[in-house]
């Protein structure tokens, strides 16, 4: 079997609205052992594990970790739910399935920081994770696994859940910081990090819902074991949210390094139109967009680096034959328009001009001339915008452009400009 269920091991098993059910399968039994343990022990489990943020951008959650941690004051921590990539779907079933995983992963890491409140920031759109998350948070009060001396201990730590309104672009931190602090939601300059200065100016730590609930994991079998597995890119286990044309649609849980065939054909039972793929994109809308001859990649950040990407939130579409490329782009780029938040010129009017640009294509009138500047204004969008959203908006123009060149050439060739 290539899935290895750790933080899903408990769907379907237990109640996610039972708080009694999830502590007779082992939950909160880390959070005790983690509060007879010094912060700095916690950490260097943490560092041992190797763990990478599960959010997209892969950033090593020790490093963020320890200059939280070393910051002073009052500080915050904060759970990203806002899961507004097309594709993806694994928070919502973390949130829905197991609730008190992800408490317990943030009770962990305010320990290992000193943080003493938090907030879970979910996507407006998921109504029900967010009727679950408050549920839990009020049962894990009331069993005084939040509030103050938590266990009977010094230890005092609370959660908020808030909701979202619907902005794609409040997934990205210093967005989401805004909106949790009742503004527009629009990213900020960096530097300073949010680690350093986020909520109300205070120091922050934002991460993605799988990654608090990988610190329960790496506590109950010990950081070094941990990072035996996946891969000597990544350790640990990936959520992938695997859809398109695949017979088997789903959450599937596999430890990294095993390839995007392997979870395609057999997780995925293959395409489910019996025709051979023509493309796959992975992580999601701002994600590449490959052939079927890269498939036997390994799934880990390392060898995404290859296209100037990551895995991204763990997103997998499967495109068979019968989709045109040019549409499938031109869907992503209509988007992107729409979510930009328009506060950097680059993002908020050069998206309008990728839509044109794409729609040129899709309707067979583009010539050499609108390739190279579409390929120019991808170039521009990708290196110059302040966020994630437009510095990733574009891998799957420049994606296509390396893997899928004969595609633009023979649109172009065959343009109806040019038809006799």
């Amino acid at each position: 079997m290539i899935e290895r269920k750790e933080l899903t091991k408990r769907f379907g098993v237990i109640d996610p609205l039972s708080i009694e059910d999830y502590i007779n399968h082992d939950g909160y039994e880390m959070l005790k052992q983690a509060i007879t343990m010094t912060p700095e022990a916690i950490r260097e489990e943490v560092r041992l594990s190797r763990i990478t943020g599960r959010g997209g951008a892969g950033f090593p959650t020790a490093i963020k970790m320890n200059s939280f941690a070393a910051e002073k004051g009052e500080k915050f921590i904060v759970c990203n739910a806002d899961e507004g990539e097309p594709g993806n779907f694994k928070d919502r079933y973390l949130m829905e399935q197991d609730p008190h995983q992800i408490i317990e992963g943030m009770l962990i890491s305010a320990l290992a920081t000193g943080a003493t409140y938090g907030y879970i920031y979910i996507r407006g759109e998921y109504r029900k994770a967010i009727a679950i998350m408050k549920e839990a948070v009020t049962e894990a009060r009331l069993y005084n696994m939040l509030g103050t001396h938590i266990l009977g201990s010094s230890f005092t730590f609370d959660i908020e859940v808030r909701r979202g309104a619907g902005a794609y672009v409040c997934g990205e931190e210093f967005a989401l910081i805004e909106s949790l602090e009742g503004k527009a939601g629009r990213t900020r300059v960096k530097p300073p990090y949010p680690a350093q200065r986020g909520m109300f100016q205070h120091p922050t730590l934002i991460n993605n819902v799988e990654t608090f609930c990988n610190l329960p994991f790496i506590l109950r079998i010990g950081g070094a074991e941990y990072a035996k597995i996946g891969s000597e890119y990544a350790s640990g286990t990936k959520l992938i949210s695997l859809s398109g044309n695949v017979r088997n649609k789903g959450l599937y849980e596999v430890p990294y390094g095993r390839t995007i065939r392997e979870v395609i054909e057999t997780l995925g039972g293959g395409t489910n139109t019996g025709r051979p793929i023509k493309m796959v994109q992975l992580g999601g809308a701002c994600g590449a967009i490959i052939p079927d001859e890269l498939l036997d990649m390994d799934i880990d950040n390392e060898r995404f680096e290859m296209f100037d990407s990551k895995m991204g939130a763990g997103a997998i579409i499967v495109i068979d034959d019968s989709h045109d490329l040019f549409d499938i782009i031109l869907r992503n780029m209509e988007f992107f328009a729409h979510e930009s938040c328009g506060k950097c010129t680059p993002c908020r009017e050069g998206h309008i001009q990728l839509v044109r640009l794409v729609r040129k294509f899709v309707d067979r009138v583009a010539t050499m001339d609108d390739y190279i500047s579409l390929k120019s204004l991808a170039d521009v969008i990708h290196e110059t915008t302040l966020c994630g959203l437009g510095q990733t908006s574009p891998t799957s123009i420049l994606s296509t452009m390396e893997f899928f060149h004969e595609d633009y050439l023979d649109r172009i060739q065959n343009n109806k400009e040019v038809r006799p």
